[in-house]
């Protein structure tokens, strides 16, 4: 049974940090990109970054230069280091592996960014 367990989300304020994990099991984990999703209510879910098998990542712009992702093939887990937070950051972060047609989620994790 395939599983992705996300946590680190909460309530921070604006210019503050959070780092978000993602435990997998199930899956061989090194074989998969991970990646990070968020969902703010009224949107549609996005694509906030990604590392591949080889470790390449890419972001969208309005996180780059604040946020890294990053994998621990060991651990089986992925991060993401959310710094210099902005309320537009509020969201519902999604933890995604995905291997060709396959795609896992997580159940989520809420961030609120708010003074």
């Amino acid at each position: 049974q395939v599983q992705l367990v996300e946590s680190g989300g909460g309530l921070v304020q604006p210019g503050g940090s959070l780092r978000l994990s993602c435990a997998a099991s199930g899956i061989f984990f090194r074989l998969y990109s991970m990646n990070w999703y968020r969902q703010a209510p009224g949107n549609e879910r996005e694509l906030v970054a990604l590392i591949t098998t080889t470790g390449n990542t890419n972001y969208i712009d309005s996180v780059k230069g604040r946020f890294t992702i990053s994998r621990d093939n060991a651990k089986n887990t992925v991060y993401l280091q959310m710094n210099s937070l902005k309320p537009e950051d509020t969201a519902v972060y999604y933890c995604n592996a995905g291997r060709m047609s396959t795609n896992y989620w997580g159940q989520g994790t809420q961030v609120t960014v708010s003074s």
